[in-house]
């Protein structure tokens, strides 16, 4: 049973750890550029880890196409997911059993 949890989550945190290395390594080059709080990735970054990999990349990808210089920006946060789920210090999402269990 653990490793299927891995598996489940393995696109999840595999998306994580790209747009992990997108913030440390990329992003710094462009600067503070984005009209939006949170910025693009760490929105980009709480879609996927709440939404999973699918419906957090459309929503990521949506985001993306919203922050343009026509745009007033604002805050646009992630609506929370499952209590269930425990995220890491480094991003990666597992099941958080004592939550799941009640």
């Amino acid at each position: 049973m653990k490793y299927a949890g891995f598996i489940w989550f393995l696109p999840r945190n595999l998306l994580a750890a790209l747009i992990g290395m997108y913030r440390k390594f990329i992003s710094p080059l462009y600067g503070d550029v984005c009209r939006y709080y949170p910025s693009c990735s760490g929105y980009g970054l709480h879609s996927v880890q709440q939404k999973g990999a699918v419906i957090g990349t459309l929503l990521t990808i949506w985001r993306v196409m919203r922050c343009n210089p026509w745009s007033a920006g604002g805050v646009d946060e992630v609506k929370p997911g499952p209590n269930y789920l425990l995220v890491s210090k480094l991003g990666f999402v597992s099941l958080n059993m004592q939550e799941r269990s009640r």
